[in-house]
């Protein structure tokens, strides 16, 4: 069945710039605008969540669309933003929690697919982002599809020790690694600094998982946040398992990040929101 179009209950008010949308996509999203951002990537992040806050459900049923409840207008959403980007980043727990999966477009909707690759060439970028996949331990099942389909060129970003460990192994011709300064957690700033001479950008997508994210608002290295509100109390006897949408560092009461609400849509019960962070 085809979906309606987005209701759109407030619009983006700041100076903006449209991008260009396939026709069918434009028609379901409406104008998709981001702020002009010169001589930088403009980075922006995507989340679903249900009404009490929960980002994952915790052991097999831990995806998004278990958040979303399969829900079209956020599936078509998703591939929308990753339509738009250079490169989508993402954490090794969210590669296990959806172990079939590729971060291309056409993954999340395939039936988007032509739209998606019309948005791409509108927009002169006619391979697939990149995908970037964050691991501080290198603990990778080089077997998964998103190393072995070739869908999409893959980055994984680690430390120097756990690189060299990587390099080692038979990857890929497609697969590289990146080896970032320290021990432990990657700094998403050296991340970022990093991938731009390697794969130049205009718009990075992350799509978490909560701990990714958390890095990101701490280093203050996210511009914007789609969030998608859907209609479910999931409920918690172990916050651990069902995480919030950012983990792994805390900023109220001391240092609080409010974020600006720049647009609202509406399809159904559920709520797309965007909010702008200061960087």
């Amino acid at each position: 069945m085809a979906l309606s179009p987005l209701e759109t209950l407030a619009a983006d008010q700041r100076a903006t710039e449209t991008i260009p949308l396939a026709p069918e996509l434009a028609a379901l999203y409406g104008p998709l605008t981001l702020p002009p951002h010169p001589g930088r990537p403009y980075v922006i992040g995507n989340f679903v969540s249900t009404l009490d806050g929960a980002v994952a459900l915790g052991g097999p049923r831990s995806g998004g669309g278990d958040i979303s409840g399969q829900n079209p207008h956020d599936q078509m959403l998703v591939g929308l933003l990753r339509a738009v980007s250079d490169i989508v980043i993402v954490a090794a727990g969210t590669l296990r929690a959806a172990p079939r999966h590729t971060w291309t477009p056409e993954a999340m909707a395939p039936q988007y697919a032509t739209a998606y690759a019309e948005t791409r060439a509108l927009l002169g970028k006619p391979k697939p982002p990149l995908t970037v996949l964050v691991t501080a331990r290198g603990k990778l099942d080089l077997r998964q599809p998103i190393f072995q389909s070739g869908a999409t060129e893959v980055v994984v970003a680690t430390n120097e020790r756990v690189a060299a460990e990587l390099q080692a192994r038979a990857l890929p011709d497609h697969v590289r690694v990146l080896g970032l300064p320290g021990e432990g957690a990657i700094a998403v700033r050296a991340l970022l600094a990093a991938l731009q001479p390697l794969w130049p950008s205009d718009i990075i997508l992350t799509e978490g998982g909560p701990h990714l994210l958390g890095d990101f608002l701490a280093e203050r290295c996210l511009d914007e946040l789609f969030l998608t509100l859907a209609p479910q109390i999931a409920g918690r006897d172990d916050p651990a398992r069902r995480p919030g949408l950012a983990s792994g560092h805390e900023f109220a009461p001391q240092h609080p990040l409010w974020g600006t609400l720049v647009d609202v849509k509406r399809a159904g019960s559920h709520l797309f929101l965007r909010y702008a962070f200061p960087v």
